[in-house]
């Protein structure tokens, strides 16, 4: 049984890894942290959990991994700069979720992120975490930065099409909504339900950092708008494109993902309840000779696939796991 510590376990991710990891045949988690709940029993953390980890107490982190075979790490933005290189010194497997090594070199972290990497020397050492584009790398590596959720909904539904060569990678546009759970648990006004009830708006236009990672993995020129939509979990991706001619890009994917345990491509426009719940991920596209444009859309779960999900899918190939250990493509619905 691997001996697993959660950095961030009181946040909705680490929630949705405790939930996940309750179902697993070989994770077990020891150490909770989280420094804001501190001192609380998880129940009263995550209520939903309680009956599954009766006993298990909220800790803050004081940098002791004694006895830890994997870290998931599930923290606020540029924590894990701070906290990897002893992790990784102590020879401890590490799932990170944060954007702090995603990206391939501190100039283009600097450029999104508005402030200097402070562990530029670790960049190198971490695979960047979409099984589904990496996985022999993630197989091989120790520290793997699980891939951002709307950069996973956009890359997952355009890879394989920009690979096939059938868009042009100068024309893409991306338009994602997702659930309010992304912006995480911490009260803002921004998220409030006051807010957010009965309304849909665009935020981060031209700068929202995900975008670094379309490009980064796609190798292309992305125009990225993300929305937030009035429900908990849940992206919605359509991404557009000029096509690089005559093409059939639902047949590419079909193609691309025909063995994948966890990408499902179909007929239909698909919806996020059908992987509500889930690491699933429901692809289509279309080739609209009207306009000469490829559309494609993409749903996950941002919890799931988004998150949770994929730092699960990983760890599992980083130990020599089933990949599918512990996880469903299949959603919660209705």
């Amino acid at each position: 049984m691997i001996r697993t510590a959660i950095l961030g376990a009181s946040g909705y991710v680490g929630g949705e890894l405790l939930r996940l990891i309750a179902a697993h045949p070989e994770l077990r988690v020891v150490k909770l942290f989280g420094d804001s709940k501190a001192g609380q029993a998880l129940g009263a953390v995550h209520p939903h959990l309680a009956a599954a980890y009766p006993k298990a107490m909220v800790e803050k982190f004081d940098g002791s991994l004694e006895g830890i075979d994997l870290v998931f790490a599930a923290l606020p933005h540029g924590k894990s700069q701070e906290i990897a290189a002893s992790i990784l010194e102590a020879g401890i497997p590490l799932v990170d979720l944060g954007a702090d090594f995603r990206l391939d070199d501190a100039a283009t972290y600097e450029r999104w992120y508005h402030e200097p990497h402070t562990a530029p020397g670790l960049l190198g050492r971490f695979v960047y975490g979409i099984p589904e584009l990496n996985r022999e790398a993630i197989r091989d590596a120790k520290a793997v930065a699980a891939a951002g959720c709307y950069a996973t909904a956009a890359i997952l539904a355009l890879k394989p099409l920009v690979d096939a060569g059938l868009i042009e990678p100068e024309s893409i546009i991306v338009d994602a909504a997702s659930g309010v759970s992304g912006a995480g648990r911490e009260l803002k006004e921004s998220t409030a339900f006051n807010t957010v009830d009965g309304s849909f708006c665009a935020y981060g236009l031209l700068n929202h950092r995900h975008t670094a990672e379309m490009e980064l993995a796609l190798g292309a020129t992305v125009l990225f708008t993300p929305h937030l939509v009035p429900m908990t979990r849940g992206i919605l991706a359509t991404a557009y494109a000029e096509a690089a001619g005559q093409c059939d890009p639902l047949n590419v994917l079909h193609r691309a993902y025909a063995d994948e345990p966890f990408v499902h491509v179909t007929e239909q426009p698909p919806a996020t309840k059908w992987v509500s719940g889930s690491n699933g991920c429901q692809l289509t596209a279309r080739f609209c000779e009207r306009t000469g444009r490829v559309l494609a859309l993409s749903a996950i779960d941002n919890l799931g696939k988004g998150a949770a999900g994929q730092m699960i899918q990983c760890a599992n190939l980083m130990l020599g796991f089933d990949e599918a250990a512990g996880l469903t493509p299949l959603g919660t619905y209705p």
